[in-house]
Formats: structure tokens, C-alpha cells, sequence
């Protein structure tokens, strides 16, 4: 752990620098996964529901 002591300027904005890299890196990703949900969701839905028809053909049930 050379970076903590003893402490400069320099260092100081270097970790600055490192933290909002990996902050921006994980609001990205935040940001696409919440951008995906909608179409995986109904993606699910569409499956579900084609699953339930299928086995109402199959078996005759209501």
C-alpha cells in the first residue's frame, strides 16, 4: 500500500481519480440495467403465457 502515506497532492487526485472512474463505471451499468428490464420482462411474460396455452391445449384444462 504505497499510495497512503506519506500523502501528496498528487496521490490524493490519482485516488480522486480512481474512485469517480469506478463510480462512473457503476452508474453505467446501473443505467443499462434498468434500460434492459422492460423487453427481458416481457420476454418472460410472452414465454409464460405461451407455456400456459400449450399446456391447456395439451391437457384440455380451462
Amino acid at each position: 500500500m504505497s499510495m497512503c502515506f506519506p500523502s501528496t497532492p498528487k496521490k490524493f487526485a490519482t485516488t480522486i481519480g480512481c474512485f469517480l472512474s469506478g463510480a462512473a463505471l457503476f452508474a453505467l451499468g446501473l443505467h443499462l440495467s434498468y434500460v434492459n428490464v422492460a423487453p427481458q420482462q416481457a420476454r418472460i411474460k410472452a414465454r409464460n403465457d405461451f407455456v400456459k396455452e400449450r399446456l391447456r391445449k395439451k391437457y384440455g384444462k380451462p
